[in-house]
């Protein structure tokens, strides 16, 4: 218990430092796959405004968000 301040937060910043190398090399892969992923993203482009689902074709056809669940287009799905 005699230990002073600063070894102390020498200490702390030691078991800091390693638990953080520790979290990197053992999430390596996935973290790699992120950060990958960030840097091929586009900040300027907004998800939201993407037609992916198709379902602007249903609403044209005036189906409900429901029958696009069950309609034939999605029968792999199921």
């Amino acid at each position: 218990m005699g230990m002073k301040p600063a070894k102390q937060a020498m200490v702390v910043f030691g078991a800091l430092a390693f638990g953080w190398l520790a979290i990197e090399m053992a999430f390596k892969p996935i973290l790699d796959k992120a950060r990958s992923a960030m840097d091929k993203s586009d900040p300027a482009r907004d998800l939201d405004d993407d037609d992916a689902d198709g379902s602007a074709d249903h609403k044209e056809k005036g189906l409900r968000e429901s029958d696009i669940v069950f309609s034939d287009d999605n029968a792999a799905a199921l």
